[in-house]
């Protein structure tokens, strides 16, 4: 079986190194300013650069998002910015506006382009103009099943296809949201989504204004702009079968802990299945993996006729079960311990686990060292801790630990 692309989002250099060490085989970045994403998702040129250096030395692609709906500013600035990409090395350019494509085509015609989810192709006719316009891969819209995916690829054999297969749904199509822009002025569609699909609505019918209908057999609100999270981990071999060259993973805006556990579950998920196809099964484990990181419940969107979108309840409006403890900074090698940048408040004795690419190591927080070698009984987000650890651990490698 052909191994597909696993393809992580990078909001950050630090979660581009995360998904290099936990097995992305490519990465997706935000450019400043043009990438659907606020700044706090996107990178400077120059850790760009340093991503890209980083990454292609362990054979790993970076894709520069460039996905906003343009303006004319957005034009000059984008006449601006292309030589400097070309200078970083990025692998390609994912747009969505054709004036973009157009645009760079002239400037650059020997960057590689992909064209973004949001240009919402759903079908082979679209495939095909889009092949005429040079591009050389297509993220397809969430809203085609699996078995549509399967027709697109058997008749356009020489486009590379890529779909979601976990992470956020977003309740408009193909994610061309206006709620953003008519609630609070911010556009989703040039970066600046606020997520108002997230609220708590109420439905009420004009003539009758006071009495307003619960969608759901509860006394609060309805969640109904509100989907659950992507997620296709059970049906690997019907996303393979569909004949896609790259599976993609949501969410430049998550943290380094949804990165790492996302990345190396599914990066054993896919090993497995293109390793033995034939004994292939759902490890219960990933799936338990998957369920200790911030989700709203897990869907398969629109994978299969038979389920679409699926609304949240107030329930499960965020569930997360772990929390990232912190990250490896180093080894020391003389008195066997791990040297820790603390994420979240950490005390002697908390359950902790080292994420390493393959295994989970229970750590032991018994002792925890400062600096300069005394034992402490807390530590806190920022603080810098050793902890005893017989074998070294890789820089950059998440502790965790379980949610109170």
């Amino acid at each position: 079986m052909r191994r597909p692309e696993l393809l992580l989002p990078a909001g950050n250099l630090e979660k581009l190194r995360t998904a290099l060490l936990y097995g992305a085989d490519a990465v997706y970045v935000g450019v400043p300013g043009l990438s659907l994403r606020s700044t706090s998702a996107e990178m400077s040129l120059g850790d760009l650069a340093t991503g890209v250096s980083e990454a292609h030395g362990q054979r790993v692609k970076v894709y520069a998002a460039l996905n906003t709906f343009a303006r004319n500013t957005d034009l000059e600035q984008t006449r601006l910015l292309i030589p400097a990409l070309i200078e970083t090395g990025v692998d390609a350019l994912i747009l969505s506006d054709p004036g973009m494509i157009r645009l760079i085509r002239q400037i650059a015609p020997q960057l590689t382009l992909h064209l973004s989810t949001q240009a919402n192709t759903m079908n082979i006719e679209a495939v095909r103009f889009w092949q005429d316009q040079g591009i050389r891969r297509i993220i397809l819209a969430r809203e085609l099943t699996l078995r549509e995916v399967g027709e697109i690829s058997k008749a356009a054999p020489g486009m590379e296809l890529e779909i979601f297969i976990h992470g956020a749904m977003c309740m408009s199509y193909s994610g061309r949201c206006y709620l953003s822009a008519w609630r609070n002025r911010k556009s989703a569609n040039q970066g600046d989504c606020t997520q108002p699909c997230r609220w708590e609505y109420l439905l009420t019918e004009a003539t009758r204004p006071h009495d307003p209908l619960i969608l759901e057999e509860d006394e609060r609100f309805s969640y109904l702009l509100s989907s659950k999270d992507l997620c296709l981990i059970e049906y690997l071999p019907d996303v393979l079968a569909a004949g896609i060259t790259s599976v993609k993973i949501e969410g430049r805006m998550k943290s380094s802990y949804y990165v790492t556990v996302v990345t190396r579950t599914y990066r054993q998920a896919l090993d497995e299945l293109t390793s033995h196809k034939e004994v292939y099964h759902c490890n219960p484990q990933w799936l338990d993996e998957l369920k200790k990181i911030s989700h709203r419940g897990y869907t398969t969107g629109f994978a299969f006729s038979k389920e679409k979108i699926t609304e949240t309840s107030p329930e499960i409006k965020n569930i997360q079960t772990h929390e990232p403890a912190g990250i490896v900074l180093g080894y020391d090698d003389v008195h066997k311990r791990i040297l820790v940048e603390i994420r979240n408040y950490l005390k002697a004795g908390d359950v902790v686990e080292l994420l390493l690419p393959r295994d989970i190591v229970r750590v032991n927080t018994q002792r925890l060292f400062n600096n300069n070698g005394d034992v402490v009984l807390q530590a806190h987000a920022g603080n810098k801790i050793f902890l005893d650890l017989p074998c070294p651990a890789p820089q950059g490698a998440l502790l965790r630990k379980k949610m109170k």
